[in-house]
């Protein structure tokens, strides 16, 4: 077998391939089937490997597995348990009466095991065929649904135990765990949960419908309705009773929204959920955010070098408030914990008032608010810097009692991080005034506003090269001085065909100079103050989006969908 696996690597140009070879003789040590460990070693390009493959075993390589609509005669052909348990996709039934045969597609040929469950418990012939695994098992996601597996022995009634929904923390809440176990909700949710880490969503939103409970992941941005199996209304209750159990919430309080978190242990990561579930007239609703604790670096914001610069300089200011602004889900957050790390040293105290606290920092001292026992983050604000901090970070100014204390934190000496919810960065100066601040004091406390929004990041693997003529940058207000490709998403398996994989930030800086600082003090209008910034050397965010679509990084749509069009091109 091992020269029958090595055969197509030499083919489809392996370039190291005694490597392989011993990833094979691994396998055959513990006796499994090679298949997995050969795609999991990224040492061929899955692809072309398993075609050439497929056609040295004589069995039909499927190119596409076309499943816009879920053909019922499918499923009743071969069930979800020997499906899913097994990996085999049912790809279509041919003949007539008697002659019927069902064809199944597989990506490991050489699992006996599954070859023999199928023969055994399945009732027609079968004929095999082969495609990619990831092709399969996305396949095999869309037919079914998520944890589909589960949900049918549930069904059955072998493990429908409510008080099995109270299993100990330390077993419900770790989600990668892969035994044999009896089905039971517990493992359906851990399912559901799992496929949204796999598919790197940051959203679950669980929505009881009249006739339905839709399941959807925020990917990029983007909610999209899984598919789920089938009469999964039966078990509405007691998937979202589960839920609320892990998040230590009242499962017995279904008439008043609650907050809750969960910690869940991943492939030996910790994942963060905050939990939040609202009655509607069909049920409670439940949402989670995914929170990954991940570490953050500047250099991951992946800033354009004249904006970098800027921010930068603004990080090595003795005091100062530094605003980033912009609206929920705009990644304020990861901006404000990846400054934090640029400027985390021994020398210097960082404490934080967050609502809540989302990612945790090593060597900063962060502080949860708590409304209902009345720490607020005025009164969090108060206390600290009574504590000889260097830098702080309030997680939002909210009011003009959070507004003065940050002003007064600055004034004597602090550097200040904070947000505001403002459309633009120019919005921040209103907003401040606005909430009672006077424009004095806005003009002698803040250093600088950054605005920011979220644009889908193309993917890399598939992205078409794009014509973008002389006129239409005209029009757009592309400056010819940026020079690059654009390009166009296309979409591939890796991106699930969307054609984009990820986001990224795109940015607006401006900075409070002296002349800025006068027009402040003096009431100027917003127009005069864009005048001015401009004169600064502000760079407005569509423009700042353009050099990333010159780049090669989003789209020209992606950038006009969150940016306006005023002056300047911003």
């Amino acid at each position: 077998m091992t020269q029958l696996l090595i055969e197509p690597a030499r083919r489809t140009g392996c370039e190291d391939l005694p490597a392989l070879a011993q990833v094979l003789q691994s396998a055959a040590q513990r006796q499994r089937s090679p298949i997995d460990d050969v795609l999991d070693s990224a040492l061929i390009d899955e692809e072309p490997y398993m075609r050439e493959l497929a056609h040295d075993l004589g069995l039909e390589w499927l190119e596409s597995i076309p499943l816009a609509e879920v053909p019922l005669p499918l499923r009743e052909a071969c069930g979800p348990r020997i499906a899913l348990r097994h990996r085999l996709l049912p790809v279509a039934i041919t003949g007539e009466g008697d002659q019927k045969r069902l064809k199944l597609a597989t990506f490991d040929p050489f699992n006996l095991v599954a070859r023999q469950a199928a023969a055994q418990e399945l009732l027609l012939p079968l004929d095999w065929c082969m495609a990619s695994r990831k092709r399969l098992h996305e396949a095999l996601r869309r037919l079914y649904g998520v944890g589909a597996d589960t949900f049918e022995q549930i069904l059955e009634g072998r493990d429908f135990d409510y008080d099995h929904l109270e299993a100990g923390e330390d077993e419900a809440n770790i989600i990668d765990q892969d035994d044999d176990e009896e089905a039971s909700v517990v493992k359906f949710v851990n399912q559901i949960i799992r496929e949204a880490l796999d598919q790197r969503a940051t959203d679950i939103h669980v929505e009881p419908l009249s006739t339905n409970l839709r399941i959807r992941y925020r990917i990029d941005g983007r909610l999209i309705e899984i598919a789920v199996p089938e009469n999964i209304k039966a078990l509405q209750s007691s998937v979202i009773a589960r839920l609320k159990i892990m998040a230590r919430l009242d499962i017995a309080e279904r008439r008043v929204p609650q907050d809750g978190r969960i910690n869940l242990q991943f492939e030996g990561v910790t994942i963060d959920v905050r939990v939040a579930t609202v009655p509607t007239v069909e049920g409670e609703s439940v949402s989670l955010r995914l929170l990954n604790q991940e570490k953050f670096n500047i250099a991951k914001l992946a800033l354009e070098p004249f904006v970098l610069k800027k921010i930068e300089s603004l990080l090595h200011l003795p005091n100062g408030i530094i605003l980033i602004t912009g609206p929920t889900g705009s990644g304020k957050s990861t901006s404000l914990y990846s400054f934090l790390s640029e400027v985390n040293h021994p020398e210097r105290r960082i404490v934080t008032v967050e609502d809540p606290v989302e990612n945790k920092l090593t060597g900063v001292m962060q502080i949860a608010v708590k409304n209902e026992i009345g720490l607020t983050f005025a009164t969090a604000l108060r206390s600290i810097l009574r504590a000889d901090p260097n830098i702080v970070m309030i997680g939002e100014i909210r009011d003009l009692e959070t507004a003065e204390i940050a002003i007064r934190a600055s004034l004597t000496g602090h550097l200040v991080f904070s947000t505001l919810h403002t459309n633009d960065a120019m919005g921040g100066i209103s907003r401040l005034v606005d909430m009672g601040v006077e424009p004095f004091l806005v003009s002698a406390a803040v250093r600088a506003f950054l605005a920011q929004r979220l644009v889908r990041r193309l993917c890399p693997h598939c992205k078409t090269p794009r014509e973008v003529t002389e006129p239409h940058r005209r029009d757009l207000g592309i400056p010819l001085n940026i020079a690059g490709q654009a390009y166009s998403p296309k979409g591939c398996d890796r991106c699930r065909m969307t054609g984009f994989s990820g986001r990224l930030a795109i940015y607006e800086v401006i900075l409070l100079t002296l002349p800025m600082q006068e027009l402040i003090a003096h009431r100027a209008q917003s127009a005069e103050l864009r005048v001015q910034a401009l004169r600064d050397g502000y760079v407005p965010m569509r423009e700042y989006g353009w050099h990333k679509v010159m780049k090669g990084e989003t789209t020209i749509e992606e950038v006009v969908s969150v940016t306006s069009s005023e002056i300047g091109g911003d």
